[in-house]
């Protein structure tokens, strides 16, 4: 029975409001999932012509379905977000990139899915392969294969200060590990019983760590977020929805870089070394989710938006 690849799109109308000032071009939605930024955006800005890139076979499967009525405005590209600048080679055809659309972490279709092994809530193997199809390094091998105080970095970057260490240690006593419900079980016991009552489930860190780790997430993010910036026209818009610290740090770092454009002059005195700001904030700060939007998807409540625009000019300093 043929799979449905459904995620409700997260913070959807502010992004359709975010790339209604750009004018007629080509969008990368650079994390197309399921289609539905895409499909809003594409409904609302007839001008934009949009390519969806995903790393995920089935959202690919899926938003080509989701966008099939656009036409020839909509095609989807099985790619990692960080080869943007290949894809807009083969791809832009002559067109202007006026806007880039990053919408991080995992999808709910993927963590639904037992067999994916994301979801710590149900039994499944321990993959958490974003692209099962091209990528050999599964979530088992992480956990069996890391020493202890690697798992503890591991888990202490993804938010699990106070007990990474315990976690790590029980983990290596526990090993091998191969299931979802295995590892869940012993980072529940490992953590001392008052502090499993608060806090929601005691392996959300850990799973969110595997994952990140499995798919170099970050380090991908790293390298494609200031790419899509010097890609875009002038005018042109970066818009960013990150649902972990990690991701919101580097997204909120190069955008502060496309803005002072890496000067390192002392802030309050005039730029001497030479940096032109390649953008501007389009607000300050990071947007959250509406009360809305979150009683009616919960997913919402993590979500941190930002958004740079292109400058016409980067020939000022700041």
């Amino acid at each position: 029975m043929r799979q449905v690849f459904a995620h409700e799109p997260v913070m959807v109308d502010e992004v359709v409001a975010l790339f209604a000032p750009v004018g007629p071009g080509v969008l990368v939605d650079a994390t197309v999932g399921g289609g539905g930024h895409a499909a809003a955006v594409l409904e609302a800005h007839p001008g934009l012509r949009v390519i969806g890139l995903d790393r995920d076979p089935d959202a690919c499967r899926a938003a080509t379905e989701r966008l099939a009525p656009f036409g020839p405005r909509a095609e989807v590209v099985a790619a990692r977000f960080d080869e943007i600048d290949r894809v807009l080679a083969d791809r832009l055809g002559g067109a202007v990139l006026q806007g880039v659309l990053f919408d991080l972490g995992v999808s709910s279709p993927q963590l639904d899915r037992p067999g994916r092994g994301f979801s710590y809530r149900a039994p499944g193997p321990l993959d958490m392969r974003m692209d099962p199809l091209t990528q050999t390094r599964r979530a088992a091998d992480v956990v069996n294969e890391l020493g202890a105080d690697e798992l503890a970095r591991l888990f202490a970057a993804s938010g699990e200060g106070r007990y990474a260490r315990r976690i790590a240690a029980a983990i290596v006593d526990a090993r091998p590990l191969s299931t979802t419900t295995e590892l869940a079980e012993v980072v529940r016991d490992a953590i001392p019983a008052p502090a499993r009552r608060t806090g929601g489930h005691p392996a959300r860190r850990v799973f969110q760590a595997l994952r990140i780790a499995v798919n170099e997430e970050l380090d991908v993010l790293q390298r494609a977020v200031p790419a899509a910036v010097e890609a875009l026209t002038p005018g042109g818009r970066c818009v960013a929805i990150a649902y972990h610290s990690g991701e919101d740090r580097i997204v909120k770092a190069a955008f502060a870089d496309a803005v002072t454009g890496g000067c390192v002059c002392p802030p309050g005195l005039p730029c001497v070394c030479g940096a032109r700001p390649l953008g501007r904030l389009v607000f300050r700060g990071a947007r959250k989710a509406s009360a809305a939007e979150i009683e009616r998807n919960r997913r919402a409540d993590s979500a941190r938006l930002r958004a740079v625009e292109r400058l016409a000019d980067t020939a000022g300093a700041r």
